[in-house]
């Protein structure tokens, strides 16, 4: 019986995915022995072309991971979704837009001006030389890809059956997944988000909670926070509120605040809202100077409640001109 054909692919990430993989140790091994791995250009020598040529959806199952920044993130996750019967948004990135999403906040315009023209150089003549799509030299025409404006999650440039979150996702929850769709069960209906559970993180978070009532907010390194208390009672923004469980409220034990990157809660349709509500809810002021006191305080609003969901919140971006 031949073996289920898999391929993994990043975009536009950090390579935290790929290390994850990995990180099921020994159990790569199994992997391995289980899948005939057709596509993992990060670890072995692959080729677009060798996709290209693939019959279409001969691949039984495609993790993707990263998020769709640039020309060729597209042209390869359409690729991927051509070939593949099942295609995953594997990890934060490419589940929500993840880090890069937060180019969202600017434009390209600006990230190239910054990067090509306005940034501290040690070369003297820094003018401006910006990346061409299309360069000819001697040997012939270069082309690169083409970044976007708007940074966007998988599942707005192609149809994506399954989500598995986490930057990055769990080893523990990779394997179980994989040993899921290899023991033969029917997998879920379309949409599911693999390997999370349907709570908030706060429900799998063993730290003692009890009524909030917030005057101060700090960042973590301002104060020596208590080891098992929880963290946003103790002025510690904390996104375990508006925070999909399944991770085990790792963060939080290592006395970290939890940064969102499982997604938000089931029915939960924008994360950043829903935890400026948790917020609201707990801030001990009534008169409206005193509020935005304490608001004040928290450093980098955006950047804290959309840290991986800005591209696929309702706000998307911070304006609307986007070319792609």
């Amino acid at each position: 019986m031949a073996k289920p054909r898999l391929a993994l692919y990043w975009a536009a990430s950090c390579g935290g995915c790929e290390i994850a993989v990995l990180d099921v140790q020994e159990k790569i091994l199994d992997i391995a022995n289980a899948f005939d791995i057709v596509f993992w250009p990060v670890a072995m020598d692959f080729k677009y072309d060798d996709v290209r040529r693939m019959d279409d959806k001969s691949i039984d199952i495609c993790l993707f991971n990263g998020a769709i920044r640039n020309s060729e993130n597209n042209e390869i996750a359409e690729l991927l979704r051509k070939k593949s019967k099942v295609l995953v948004a594997f990890g934060s990135c490419s589940m929500e837009g993840g880090i890069p999403g937060l180019a969202n906040l600017t434009t390209k315009d600006d990230i190239l001006k910054f990067v090509y023209k306005d940034s501290p150089s040690t070369v003297s003549t820094n003018g401006g030389t910006y990346p061409q799509t299309h360069t000819k030299m001697p040997e012939g025409e270069i082309e690169i890809p083409e970044m976007w404006d708007t940074v966007k999650s998988l599942d707005q440039v192609v149809d994506v059956e399954y989500y598995i979150p986490g930057c990055p996702p769990q080893p523990e929850q990779i394997w179980n997944v994989v040993s899921y769709i290899l023991s033969g069960q029917p997998l879920p209906p379309s949409g599911a988000i693999l390997g999370a559970g349907e709570k908030s993180c706060c429900d799998e978070c063993t730290r003692t909670k009890s009524e909030k009532k917030l005057k101060q907010f700090y960042r973590p390194f301002e104060i020596q926070a208590k080891p098992d208390e929880c963290l946003l009672e103790q002025g510690i923004v904390c996104m375990g509120p508006a925070t999909r469980d399944g991770c085990g409220a790792l963060c939080p034990k290592a006395g970290m605040p939890c940064r969102g990157c499982y997604g938000p809660p089931p029915n939960v349709s924008d994360q950043g809202a829903k935890m400026i509500s948790a917020l609201s809810s707990v801030i001990d002021a009534h008169e409206a100077d005193e509020i935005d006191r304490i608001l004040n305080q928290i450093a980098d609003p955006i950047g804290t409640f959309y840290r991986f969901s800005l591209a696929h919140s309702l706000l998307r971006r911070v304006d609307k001109h986007e070319t792609h």
